[in-house]
């Protein structure tokens, strides 16, 4: 993990197998497109509204956040560290990224492959 200035940062092959939440906040049509199977979905502009949602999902647990390519979730990252709601680290690359390393995704429209939007 590294910081971009005071954001913590990590790549997709630095996740770790388990036991952390992966919050994708992205909008409803992108999340609808393709998303991580294991992904939580809280768009950015309702994540303090939902802030304490989260914190009880996470419990202990680390928050790594994604979005389409990691500006998003780089401020949406700030925003909880800032804040004290969780342990929130940037996904670096987001989705796209996850996307071109093959990585699993799911799609919530019916007989269309999964994609980043």
């Amino acid at each position: 993990m590294n910081h971009s200035g005071d954001i913590p940062t990590i790549s997709i092959d630095a996740l770790p197998s388990e036991d952390y939440v992966l919050l994708d906040v992205r909008e409803p049509d992108e999340w609808a497109a393709g998303h991580a199977p294991s992904a939580v979905h809280i768009p950015l502009g309702e994540l303090p509204a939902r802030a304490g949602e989260l914190s009880e999902l996470a419990a202990d647990r680390p928050v790594h956040v994604v979005c389409r390519t990691g500006g998003r979730s780089a401020r949406a990252t700030a925003w909880l560290n800032a804040a004290g709601v969780v342990d929130a680290v940037n996904v670096e690359g987001g989705m796209k990224t996850w996307e071109a390393m093959g990585r699993p995704m799911v799609s919530d429209r019916a007989d269309v492959p999964a994609e980043v939007l």
